[in-house]
């Protein structure tokens, strides 16, 4: 069980240290990780409309909660939550947007 332990201390201390290193409030570290992890899946993929990269954010965005969860040693639900929020939101609307974008330019080439 302290492995577990260790890896998460580890983990929030470099991740303390970058969000030490923003101008801005942690939520906005979750924004630029985020949509730079949809950017490097999108293109490594090149599939920019599959919803795979935002699963990739997704499940990035599972495992830094757990492992915050494991290193507070409980969940605080109101910064879970907006760090959910500021993780998923603008992944999320790209790719709807560009599915979308790219649906009618396959209609309109038809």
């Amino acid at each position: 069980m302290k492995q577990p332990m260790h890896v998460a201390m580890a983990y929030e201390s470099i991740i303390g240290w970058i969000v030490g290193h923003c101008p801005a409030p942690d939520k906005f570290a979750h924004n630029y990780a985020s949509l730079a992890i949809w950017l490097i899946a999108s293109v490594g993929l090149r599939r920019p409309t599959s919803l795979v990269p935002l699963a990739i954010v997704i499940a990035a965005e599972i495992g830094n909660e757990c492992i915050d969860r494991v290193a507070h040693g409980s969940w605080m639900w109101r910064d879970t939550l907006g760090d959910v929020t500021a993780t998923l939101f603008w992944p999320t609307v790209l790719t709807l947007l560009l599915r979308h974008l790219f649906r009618q330019v396959r209609q309109t080439a038809i």
